[in-house]
């Protein structure tokens, strides 16, 4: 078992999590203004910048802050540094993409069809 001096990355471990939730408190914050925004002038043009820097900004805090807490949560466990960040980067680029891609899709559907096409109820 490796042994860390002074203690394992605990430190590390809150600090991802605290950037993560106040980054996505922006998120939110941010996503819900401007959804509000498209939906009193129906403009496709306000959906369309909403995947903008004002949006990605804090996404990106949200990934980080998610890397730092599984890098640190790998540490804990007993992994070396080196395999912890190796796992941990790759795992967490792949999982934003995939969110930041469904965001799109999402955007899009409702663009399209209004709250109505989101309906998360139905399969077919």
């Amino acid at each position: 078992m490796p042994y860390y001096y002074p203690d394992p990355p605990y430190f590390l471990m809150v600090f991802g999590l605290l950037i993560a939730g106040t980054s996505g408190i922006a998120f939110n914050a941010t996503l819900k203004q401007a959804v509000q925004a498209w939906a009193k002038n129906r403009s496709t043009r306000t959906l369309a910048n909403l995947k903008g820097p004002q949006l990605l900004i804090p996404f990106l805090g949200i990934s980080l802050g998610i890397g730092f807490f599984l890098s640190a949560g790998l540490q804990i466990f007993g992994f070396p540094d080196k395999l912890a960040i190796g796992s941990a980067v790759p795992l967490t680029i792949f999982t934003s993409w995939l969110v930041w891609w469904q965001l799109g899709k999402i955007l899009i559907q409702l663009e399209r069809g209004g709250s109505q096409a989101i309906d998360l109820d139905s399969w077919g």
